[in-house]
C-alpha cells in the first residue's frame, strides 16, 4: 500500500508506521535524504555520538547510555568500518576509556592504538582483557552496593569509575575455531563476552561488536550475545544468515530493507532507533586518516589501563 501511494504521490517513499496502539502515522519523503549525508556536530553529551543522518532527516545518534550494546554487521566497503570510525572520532574528545579487540593480527584498530587503553590482538589477549572487564564489573558491582546504588551513575562523581566502550573488530573471529584444542579458550571467552554484555550496562562497560559474517553456525554463544546487544545495525551483507542474525527478530520489513541495500550505497544501513523502531541511515563519510588523526590529538585523554585495573586481585592460576 505505501508502495502504491508513493507512486502516485510522486514522493520517493511513504512509510506506515504505528508508534503506539491505536495509532497510525504516515511519513512521506520527497526525495532520498541519504544521497549526501554532509557531517553534523557531534552531541556534547557523554557516551553519545552523532555519527550520520537517519531517512527521517534527523541526526542519527548512538547513546550508549540509552543503548548499550550495539551490533554493526556489514561486508566489505558496506560503510562498516566507515561508521566505526565515526564512533571513534565522536568518542576521542570524551572521558571514556575505549578498549579493542581485533583478532585480524591488529589491522584494524592498531592505527588508532594511541586513543585505547588496551588492544587485543590474538584469542588469548583477548581472554585476558574480558577477564579484566569482568573482574572491573565485579569491583563495580561492589562500590554500588557500598552506595546504595543501582548503577554507577548514581554514585558521587568523585568515586564514579571511567565508563568504558569495547569495540570488537571481526565478531566471528571471536568463535572461529581451528581445531579442538581451542574449544575450551572459546568457550571462555565467549562466556566472558556474554557476561559483559548481561551486566555491563548498569556498571559503565558498553560493547560495540562488528563483523561481516554472524551466523548462528558459530554457536549458540553468538546468538546469546545478539539477544543482549539492543543496538542493530545492518549494512549490505554478503549471506542472508547475518542480516536474519542481525534483524531477524524485529520487523521483517526492515530485513527486507537490509537485503536490498545496494552496492553503490555504501554507509547505508538499517537501524533499530532507541525508540523502538527501525530506520535506514547513512553515516557520515570519516577516512581512515581523519579516525587516526583524532586518535593522536586525543591521546594525551588515554587512561591507563594498568590504573584502570591496579586495584583489581592477581588472578587465580591453577
Amino acid at each position: 500500500a505505501a508502495e502504491r501511494l508513493a507512486h502516485s504521490w510522486g514522493v520517493h517513499a511513504v512509510r506506515v508506521s504505528s508508534p503506539r496502539p491505536g495509532r497510525v502515522v504516515l511519513t512521506a519523503t520527497m526525495r532520498d535524504p541519504l544521497i549526501t549525508v554532509d557531517r553534523l556536530p557531534s552531541s556534547p553529551d557523554l557516551l553519545k555520538v552523532t555519527v550520520g543522518r537517519l531517512e527521517t532527516g534527523h541526526p542519527w545518534i548512538i547513546d550508549f547510555r540509552t543503548v548499550p550494546h550495539w551490533l554493526n554487521a556489514g561486508a566489505t566497503q558496506s560503510g562498516k568500518s566507515n561508521l566505526a570510525n565515526a564512533l571513534l572520532v565522536g568518542l576521542a574528545p570524551q572521558p571514556v576509556a575505549l578498549v579493542g579487540i581485533d583478532l585480524k593480527g591488529g589491522v584494524e584498530l592498531t592505527p588508532y592504538a594511541p586513543r585505547l587503553s588496551a588492544l587485543a590482538t590474538c584469542r588469548s589477549e583477548a581472554g585476558r582483557l574480558l577477564d579484566d572487564l569482568v573482574a572491573l564489573m565485579t569491583d563495580r558491582m561492589g562500590l554500588c552496593r557500598q552506595a546504595s546504588a543501582r548503577d554507577i551513575w548514581q554514585l558521587p562523581p568523585a568515586i564514579r569509575p571511567v565508563p568504558i566502550v569495547l569495540l570488537v573488530d571481526e565478531l566471528a573471529e571471536l568463535y572461529l575455531m581451528a581445531d579442538k584444542s581451542e574449544k575450551d579458550e572459546i568457550a571462555r571467552t565467549s562466556t566472558a563476552l556474554l557476561r559483559v554484555a548481561q551486566l555491563g550496562r548498569a556498571f559503565g562497560i558498553y560493547l560495540f561488536c562488528c563483523g561481516q559474517r554472524i551466523g548462528s553456525d558459530l554457536g549458540p554463544g553468538v546468538t546469546a550475545l545478539r539477544a543482549q546487544c539492543s543496538g542493530r545495525i545492518c549494512h549490505r551483507v554478503n549471506d542472508p544468515e547475518t542480516a536474519t542474525m542481525t534483524l531477524g527478530d524485529l520487523d521483517p520489513a526492515a530485513l527486507a530493507s537490509a537485503r536490498a541495500i545496494p552496492a553503490e550505497t555504501p554507509g547505508v544501513a538499517i537501524v533499530a532507533g532507541q525508540d523502538g523502531q527501525w530506520y535506514r541511515a547513512r553515516s557520515f563519510h570519516i577516512s581512515e586518516q581523519v579516525a587516526e588523526h583524532a586518535a593522536h590529538t586525543y591521546a594525551h585523554l588515554t587512561p591507563s589501563w594498568e590504573e584502570i585495573t591496579a586495584h583489581l586481585p592477581e588472578p587465580v592460576t591453577a
